[in-house]
């Protein structure tokens, strides 16, 4: 018997409230699924969703089964930048996992089909599935087309920069500003959203080809048809999450994640999901995987196509037809069929050459977009995690997007407790070649973990300090980063990690090729590194905390209660707040 069916025996009420709902009596009998999105009109990830949910809906009746619709949804790292609206980024991801939670363990439902498109409501929504632990299958929201010229919305961090160093007028910025998102869907970069739509598939999760899909109401309603009928057999099967994202499917998405030159957040929202799961994952499997799996796709920020030709030039599937000899084939997805049985079927289909022959019609050979295996871009994948006497507990870079002569260099600290500060010092030249600008107490428990996107950018964008100058912090970056910037630093310095140790004048060594970042040197002045351990050690003890609010409110609690970036950047009750 249906789980949904069960509760109706022991809680008499549902049926009487259902049929106050609109429900038939007939409706009562049905498979009921839990139409989860984040539909709203917070961005353009999810202004459009609510028409893909209805059409769900109605195509669910047609097959039998009864939809409920639910939404909770989520707010979008582009608007939020800029103010301390960031500091709410990450931990709505915490909020909106949660709150599905509650609703889908409230009313039994024996399926779910998760609508979302962007940076958290992705995440929010693996998060969920795994908790919920019942049949789901996650129809992503596609991505926009980009601007004229290829205009995508990263690129106004860089603009913003230029405009802030007088190199722009403001009228040239107003022009760009109103190009970049001509439509909805998720930004048309290779940042978090896209890298989430593509773990979502890699996972298993999705349909085969259909995240990163361009969001046109054809493609979209395919998608959204076929989930439906899909999730009808998976929960025949009773194929959960749980039997889905095993061990060997994880390493499958982050051997993609290699492949595709992902964003560096994906680790976070990775390795809460290992959590949930009881996985018995390590952080370090994500430099393990780049070191053996090469980096294939050029998309924006890192590459130069946007993130819709991603799609056109064969999307997840093409990226692990060149990993076949790497993937787990044999795990199972939610076809009710194994990977490998996927990607022949794929390979039977027009699905290839439909989407080829229409980027041949614009002039583009799709090896151009995802490289074959025998001619990467790179040997080694995007993602490299430094661990030193800076960040003992690791640390994130992006070194696809970081210039050869920076991966191994000493610089000189240049300290800045948020931000704000470090941004007006870089844009007011402040910051020189040979400075290592330090942002922190800008982790979860500092202030909830922000993104550096405006720093990063600003010099990215700089045509000498992106050669000589890195950002180092324990906050996180945006999925568009490019250029010299280490993230996640851990411990953070709200806990006293060595970052919060730092002084300006002190040397650092980054050392990509080794993995290694270490403070080396003090007041300008190398040192052997059991000296500065030394020093590190006399100033701890004189170091005191930051004086911190206490509160009621959201990110209050978020601050309390979350683990390090390195982690995942979830909320944990440990054996101390019991």
């Amino acid at each position: 018997m249906l789980d949904s069916q069960k509760i109706r025996t022991s809680a008499p009420e549902i049926d009487a409230l259902k049929i106050g709902s609109g429900w038939t009596v007939s409706d009562l009998d049905k498979m009921q699924v839990f139409i989860q999105s984040t539909s709203g009109d917070s961005h353009p990830g999810s202004v459009h969703l609510q028409k893909y949910v209805e059409i769900a809906e109605q195509e669910l009746y047609k097959l039998g089964v009864k939809g409920a619709k639910y939404t909770v949804t989520d707010m979008c790292d582009g608007m939020a930048q800029g103010h301390d609206g960031m500091n709410y980024s990450l931990p709505s991801r915490e909020y909106i996992a949660n709150m599905i939670s509650v609703q889908g363990n409230s009313m039994p439902f024996d399926a779910g089909l998760f609508f979302s498109s962007c940076d958290k409501g992705i995440p929010a929504h693996l998060k969920a599935i795994s908790m919920l632990d019942i049949p789901s299958i996650v129809v992503t929201g596609g991505v926009m087309p980009p601007g004229p010229d290829l205009l995508t919305l990263e690129q106004i961090g860089k603009y913003y920069a230029q405009l802030k160093r007088d190199e722009i007028t403001d009228e040239e910025f107003k022009e760009k500003q109103c190009s970049a998102c001509p439509g909805s869907g998720a930004c048309s970069f290779l940042g978090t959203a896209t890298t989430m739509q593509i773990m979502s598939e890699a996972l298993g999760l999705a349909l085969p080809g259909t995240t990163c899909a361009p969001a046109t109401f054809e493609v979209l309603n395919k998608n959204v048809l076929d989930s439906s009928k899909a999730l009808i057999n998976t929960c025949k099967n009773a194929l959960k999450p749980s039997k889905i994202i095993t061990k060997k499917a994880f390493e499958n998405a982050v051997m993609v994640h290699a492949a595709i030159g992902g964003s560096t957040n994906a680790i976070m929202h990775m390795m809460t999901l290992a959590k949930v799961l009881n996985l018995d994952i390590d952080v370090k499997i994500f430099d393990e995987m780049s070191k053996k799996i090469p980096y294939l796709v050029n998309v924006r920020p890192s590459g130069f196509y946007p993130a819709t030709d991603f799609w056109y030039a064969g999307g997840v599937p093409m990226v692990m037809e060149q990993l076949r000899d790497f993937l787990h084939l044999d795990v199972m997805t939610v076809t009710s069929k194994t990977l490998g049985e996927n990607l022949e079927d794929l390979k039977n289909s027009d699905f290839y050459k439909k989407n080829h022959d229409a980027l041949t019609s614009r002039g583009i050979d799709y090896k151009d977009i995802i490289k074959p295996i025998d001619t990467p871009i790179n040997s080694e994948g995007s993602i490299a995690l430094l661990y030193g006497n800076l960040a003992p507990e690791g640390s994130v870079v992006k070194h696809s997007a970081v210039v050869k002569e920076m991966h191994k260099v000493t610089l000189t600290a240049k300290v800045f407790d948020s931000e704000e500060e470090a941004f007006k010092a870089v844009t007011t030249d402040i910051i020189q070649p040979g400075d290592a600008v330090i942002i922190r107490f800008e982790g979860p428990k500092g202030s909830g973990m922000p993104e550096m996107f405006y720093t990063s950018e600003a010099i990215a964008s700089h045509e000498v300090l992106n050669r000589t100058t890195a950002l180092i912090t324990d906050g996180r970056f945006s999925g568009a980063t490019r250029g010299p910037a280490i993230g996640h630093l851990s411990p953070e310095a709200a806990l006293g990690g060595p970052i919060a140790l730092l002084e300006d004048g002190d040397l650092i060594e980054i050392d990509i090729p080794n993995r290694g970042l270490n403070i080396i040197g003090i007041n300008r002045e190398k040192l052997p590194l059991d000296e500065v351990n030394k020093i590190l050690t006399v100033r701890k003890k004189s170091w005191k905390p930051k004086a911190t609010e206490s509160g009621i409110d959201s990110l209050s609690i978020y601050k309390h209660l979350a683990v390090s970036g390195m982690e995942g950047a979830y909320m944990e009750v440990s054996n101390d707040n019991k």
